[in-house]
């Protein structure tokens, strides 16, 4: 077979020279053109469909200096002037044009010429070799390197000249094309908006009529929406409502693609501008039914122009007639089934949905389309933590709303408020001054001519309270920079507080006198809470564990002083009298006692975390002193009265201990508490609790605390709970009457000697020993074998256990022996030899020494040197004196409240299921009377 005939256009060399030639002889020269006519436009086809499509062709027409003739070309082209364009905007072109330019890359077989019987006029020449040139152009600019080249070569200007001066569809669309391209470098971009090219697009876009001419223009658009300063550039020269126009129209698919994908990139941090030009050219609907689209591209795309769009306040109404509220709450909660769905994907449609609740009409759509409950599942959600924020201050939204207000209440909302107080902020940016609800539209009038409307709202705010004078309100005024109208005062309030008038935009703080009330992250939050402590019983909602530690721990930790408003919720639910039974049944007052006026939070119990010194503790002493005064007015009043007995003795079995637990802290009259805690056995039913399952994590630090003030209560002036160990006279050891026994000359001599178990022979004396006990009178001096024996055999005694008997034997009291056998604080009792010496001194009926070993137990256990660990190893003894002592030491007012509860939970350790001694040493400390007969000598 015959080898395919070459062409001289098959080489890139003899192109380029065509190309060059060209360049430099210009398009309208004294040569005669029907010369070079054919050699260029045949090079310039072979370029095109050639050589620049084949692998590594762009690169190799660069490397080889071909950008520089053909911008050349195109810059003559464009000094040529307006003649081209004399066949009007939008003309028809010729034959020979549209064969040439009939489509992107026409094929090889279609270069013009040879069909043509009559040589075309100069303008259909030119039209043809700019169609060309700039099809060129465009495919190299597919590639960073040509970009930088055209843009340093000064490409530009002359392609934005022949957009100007050429209104042909096909050179229209392919200049756009280049434009398109070279706008994705930013240098570039920058370039083309310097030199005017945005107008032009948009006529051309109007202009034209060809879909391909229109995507390769939306395209270029698109492109040169690459920053917020470009953005708004463009939205200003009002590149936005012709898209939204083309969009109504229902363009085909591919052209639709293009208009939601430029419309995207334009709505990015929505403008004012973008947001009434797509409004005005009617792109709300087409938008909003577009995201059922079964396209996915155009569905995300679409979605994604909504959310951005609830930006601008002044849309989202119009926005929400629409159908977009339900639109952007579908797929936001479609997005949130999705297992794989990572949060970015969430975010711009949960800041949407939040933007959305600014406005009245749109709340009710939300609210009537299931927006609450998906608002509080992001709440609920850890890995939202960062939209929490917002989400809060989008619910304020609702404060007037009485029954999604109801509704928000039975998702849970309260706790998940108070969680919020001591949250971390979260990374959302500001939102600005156009973000602000449309529902009160700015007014800007002149201050000598202020219009009828704004008087007219002017005289609202004043009656409702916003403002105190017209002095206060300004025109620009708008409710999302001014704080709720204030609340009212409370007498209970430790402080002197008012609502301040300043304006602020919600999550910043005044930073204007300092009367005014601070404003942080927590403001939407705590706004919230205040709206529900005023409903006439709040106590479902607000007094729980969880709700009132996330008002406690946000005022104990906040960094800076307190809102006001936290104080007075607190306040308010503390005046309440439906409250009383809830801060009961909840242990709220417990709560208030021990974070407030003692300092111990519950992350600080058992063990004591970390934490920075608080600065303020006598002033949370006081607010806790006077929420528990609070408390005590309703208890004491005749309703009080009636809830808590009838809670006593009718509750349930948790709820008669929670009362029984409360009634000290908030009750202060004899009568009362003596009838409920002792003649109708409350105080029984709290000490048999103990040793039960705890039904609050803190139950047995607030019970200590309970029972401690309980004996205040019994005994107002008692003696101080931190008794010695011992006597006095103890201090100072006695002589010791049995050492003389011990010598190498005993006076006077033994005549008995007992035998140990170890081999060990303790000398004694028979008289003194018979004398001592009845056992060993018994023993020694009845009709037993030992009565005549030398070596009496004392089984089961260890020495240091025989040795305090010895000394007892022979009158020794208070000689330092008993002390012996104790082991030091921090080893058990329990097995050693303090144990067994006290049930020796019980078998050998010897109570005077079982006295001196629990005075010895009590000196070295429970004395300075004595921890809150010690107690419940001194009970496990099932000493009855020393259970007395143990409970006197747990119960005293001088102990630290920490160490009185540890001590208390080592003893409920100790005591284990049998409660009967705890109780009653218990019951006796805080009755003030002693257990057990005539108690150890540990008082002082």
């Amino acid at each position: 077979m015959a080898a395919a005939k070459s062409t001289p256009t098959d080489s890139l060399s003899f192109c380029l020279a065509q190309l060059t030639a060209a360049a430099g002889e210009g398009l309208g020269g004294g040569k005669d053109t029907a010369t070079n006519e054919t050699p260029l436009g045949r090079a310039l086809l072979a370029l095109r469909t050639r050589h620049v499509k084949a692998a590594g062709g762009i690169e190799r027409f660069r490397a080889r200096g071909g950008l520089r003739p053909l911008l050349a070309l195109l810059r003559r082209a464009a000094a040529a002037g307006p003649a081209p364009s004399q066949a009007g905007a939008g003309s028809a072109p010729s034959s020979v044009e549209s064969a040439a330019s009939s489509g992107p890359s026409p094929s090889p077989g279609s270069a013009p010429s040879a069909a043509s019987p009559a040589t075309p006029a100069p303008p259909a020449r030119l039209r043809k070799t700019l169609d060309l040139a700039i099809s060129i152009l465009a495919n190299c600019c597919t590639e960073g390197a040509c970009r930088a080249e055209v843009r340093r070569l000064g490409g530009i200007l002359p392609l934005v000249t022949i957009l100007q001066c050429v209104k042909t569809d096909s050179i229209q669309n392919r200049t756009a094309r280049a434009l398109g391209n070279l706008a994705m470098e930013p240098e570039s971009c920058g370039d083309i908006h310097s030199a005017g090219a945005v107008p032009l697009l948009v006529e051309s876009l109007t202009a034209c009529q060809d879909s391909q001419c229109r995507q390769s223009v939306v395209r270029a658009l698109r492109n040169l929406a690459d920053s917020p300063q470009h953005r708004l550039a463009l939205a200003q020269q009002g590149a936005v409502r012709p898209l939204a126009e083309l969009l109504a129209a229902a363009p085909d698919p591919a052209l639709t693609l293009a208009l939601v994908r430029a419309l995207l990139e334009l709505s990015r941090g929505c403008s004012r501008a973008c947001a009434e030009q797509l409004s005005l050219g009617g792109g709300l609907g087409p938008l909003v039914g577009l995201a059922s689209h079964p396209k996915r591209a155009v569905r995300e795309a679409t979605i994604l122009i909504l959310a951005n769009l609830c930006a601008q306040g002044l849309v989202r109404p119009a926005l929400g007639n629409a159908g977009g509220v339900e639109v952007l709450l579908g797929e936001l909660r479609r997005r949130r089934g999705l297992n794989g769905a990572s949060p970015a994907s969430q975010q711009p449609l949960v800041r949407a949905v939040c933007l959305l609740c600014r406005e009245a009409i749109n709340r009710a759509r939300l609210r009537d389309a299931g927006g609450l409950e998906l608002l509080m599942g992001l709440l609920r959600d850890p890995r939202a933590s960062a939209w929490h924020p917002r989400v809060v201050a989008a619910l304020v939204g609702f404060l007037y709303d009485t029954g999604a207000l109801g509704r928000l209440q039975a998702l849970g909302l309260v706790p998940l408020l108070a969680g919020q107080l001591c949250g971390e902020a979260g990374d959302e940016e500001e939102e600005g001054r156009e973000a602000a609800s449309w529902d009160f539209p700015e007014e800007r009038t002149p201050e000598r001519a202020e219009a009828g409307s704004f008087r007219s709202l002017q005289s609202w705010l004043i009656s409702e309270g916003y403002a105190a004078g017209p002095g206060d309100i300004s025109p620009d005024w708008s409710p999302e920079c001014c704080p709720p109208p204030p609340e009212p005062a409370d007498l209970t309030s430790p402080t002197s507080l008012r609502t301040p008038r300043a304006v602020r935009p919600p999550g910043r703080s005044p930073t204007a006198s300092a009367a005014e009330e601070p404003w942080g992250r927590e403001g939407p939050a705590l706004l919230l809470l205040s709206r529900f402590s005023q409903a006439p019983d709040p106590s479902g909602a607000l007094v729980t564990g969880p709700a009132l530690c996330g008002l406690l721990a946000y005022v104990t930790g906040a960094p800076g002083p307190p809102s006001p408003r936290a104080l007075r919720i607190l306040a308010r639910l503390t005046c309440n009298p439906a409250c009383l039974e809830a801060f009961v049944r909840s242990y709220g007052a417990a709560l208030l006692r021990a974070w407030l006026v003692l300092g111990v939070a519950p992350d600080d119990w058992p063990a004591l975390r970390s934490r920075q010194a608080r600065r303020s503790q006598h002033q949370h002493r006081e607010l806790g002193e006077m929420l528990l005064q609070n408390l005590t007015v309703q208890a004491e009043s005749p309703f009080g009265v009636g809830a808590l007995t009838h809670l006593l003795l009718s509750g349930s079995p948790e709820d008669r201990v929670a009362c029984a637990l409360t009634l000290p802290f908030i009750c202060r009259k004899p009568s009362l508490w003596r009838r409920l805690l002792l003649d109708q056995g409350g105080l029984r039913l709290l000490l048999s609790a103990l040793t039960r399952p705890a039904p609050h994590p803190l139950f047995l630090f607030f019970a200590a605390d309970s029972l401690s003030c309980l004996q205040g209560l019994v005994s107002p002036t008692g003696s101080p709970a931190f008794l010695p160990a011992i006597p006095l006279d103890l201090d100072a050891p006695s002589p010791c009457l049995y050492e003389p026994l011990l010598g190498p000359a005993p006076v006077p001599a033994p005549d008995l000697h007992f035998l140990l178990d170890s081999g060990l022979r303790l000398p004694a004396q028979r008289a003194a020993s018979a004398t001592a006990s009845p056992f060993f009178r018994a023993l020694l001096a009845g009709s037993f074998a030992e009565a005549q024996m030398d070596l009496v055999p004392l089984r089961g005694l260890s020495p240091s256990a025989a040795w305090p008997i010895l000394h007892h034997l022979h009158g020794c009291r208070g000689c330092g022996a008993a002390l012996g056998p104790v082991p030091p604080p921090g080893q058990p009792l329990l097995g050693s030899e303090a144990e067994e010496a006290l049930e020796a001194a019980g078998r050998f009926l010897l109570p005077g020494l079982e006295e001196e070993l629990e005075e010895a137990v009590g000196r070295i256990h429970l004395g300075p040197q004595g921890g809150p660990e010690s107690v419940g190893e001194v009970f496990r003894l099932g000493r009855p004196r020393l259970a007395a002592h143990c409970a006197r030491w747990t119960l005293g007012p001088e102990q630290c409240p920490r160490k009185r509860a540890l001590a208390l939970v080592g003893l409920v350790e100790a005591a284990g299921e049998e409660a009967g001694p705890l109780t009653e040493a218990l019951l006796a400390v805080v009755m003030g009377v002693e257990s057990g007969g005539k108690g150890p000598s540990l008082d002082c």
